[in-house]
């Protein structure tokens, strides 16, 4: 039986040690740690990539190890990854928000993340095979662009990677292809802010990168929802096709993890959760979701990958809404036909 309170499904439990990281473990000084990347490597360590802001307000990255993934963090003495604004001007006030996937293609760790450039933020790709040593490849999605995520394998003969442009008209969540890595086009999008009074209106991002399961792409994203007080940023869940991603299968109508406990609510940006990162448990079906709160620390939660799919099933409705409006105009059908 699946707890609920006012009839309500609970997906996601917070563990009773949150928030696991803040400022305070820091061996330097740093102003707050939150949105992790994250990975389970080859050893069973988890690692997590944190963003790091400093006092002037610029962030950059720093690796945290743990054997159990809750506490006992080794944390690198120096950042692990800082912004390198002479080689890569983009890069100029910080680089925010990784997040990591590791391919098996090329026996490595893709890293994007977000370079915050004079012209806003928009898309970085590292890689890496230790976290110790990087190569940029640079920026692929030029500004305005956050919330990126690069798939594991590529899908026909294409990379793809999902990001989030914000255009005329809104902030949504696109699919764009690459031959290698570098020159991205055949963009699509993929999921649509709803308009209104709904908890998604006019602004979504890619939260975590999506999870592979047999009935398809995962995708936990965030929503915002723009109210008298300020923003408030929660959690619903998405479905594409394994083989054409940019395929909506299913989409839940509610928002299903949001902003609850002191350390949500109250920080630099308040009513925030904010995952970047995921490691998935030996059974192949525990999600350990690591996610930034109020923009101040990291937390952690868990939940079935089972049954967030079933939760899918029963409550959400297949949604069409970019895939017909991209295939009625210029469709990608031709760049990669199975």
């Amino acid at each position: 039986m699946i707890a609920s309170h006012h009839h309500y499904e609970i997906l996601f439990h917070r563990h009773p040690r949150n928030p696991i990281l803040t400022a305070a473990d820091w061996p330097y000084p740093v102003n707050s740690v939150f949105n992790a990347g994250a990975i389970r490597l080859p050893d069973g360590t988890t690692l997590l990539l944190c963003r790091v802001e400093d006092r002037r307000g610029h962030s950059h990255l720093c690796a945290a190890r743990s054997a159990n993934g809750i506490d006992g963090w080794q944390i690198d003495p120096q950042p692990t990854l800082l912004p390198d604004p002479t080689n890569y001007p983009e890069e100029v006030w910080g680089i925010e928000d990784p997040r990591i996937t590791f391919v098996p293609e090329l026996k490595k760790y893709a890293i994007t993340y977000t370079s915050f450039s004079r012209s806003g933020p928009g898309v970085s790709l590292a890689l890496t095979e230790d976290f110790r040593s990087f190569e940029r490849l640079g920026v692929v999605m030029p500004p305005d662009d956050k919330d990126a995520a690069l798939l594991p394998h590529r899908i026909g003969d294409y990379w793809a990677l999902i990001h989030r442009p914000v255009t005329g008209a809104g902030a949504h969540i696109w699919i764009s292809y690459s031959a290698d890595l570098r020159h991205w086009g055949s963009q699509q999008l993929i999921l649509e802010a709803r308009r209104g009074a709904w908890w998604d209106a006019n602004k979504i991002g890619l939260s975590p990168p999506p999870i592979e399961t047999a009935a398809g792409w995962l995708m936990i994203y965030h929503g915002v929802r723009q109210t008298a007080a300020g923003s408030l940023y929660r959690l619903g869940l998405a479905l594409f096709d394994l083989r054409t991603p940019e395929h909506c299968l299913r989409r839940g109508e509610s928002w299903v993890f949001g902003p609850e406990a002191p350390y949500e609510r109250e920080g630099d940006v308040a009513n925030v959760v904010f995952p970047c990162g995921y490691t998935i448990g030996p059974d192949d079906d525990t999600l350990n979701l690591y996610y930034g709160g109020a923009d101040t620390c990291i937390a952690l939660a868990t939940g079935s990958i089972r049954v967030l799919l079933d939760w899918l099933n029963r409550h959400g409705q297949p949604d069409r809404s970019g895939w017909r409006e991209q295939n009625e105009t210029h469709g990608r059908r031709d760049l990669r036909v199975a």
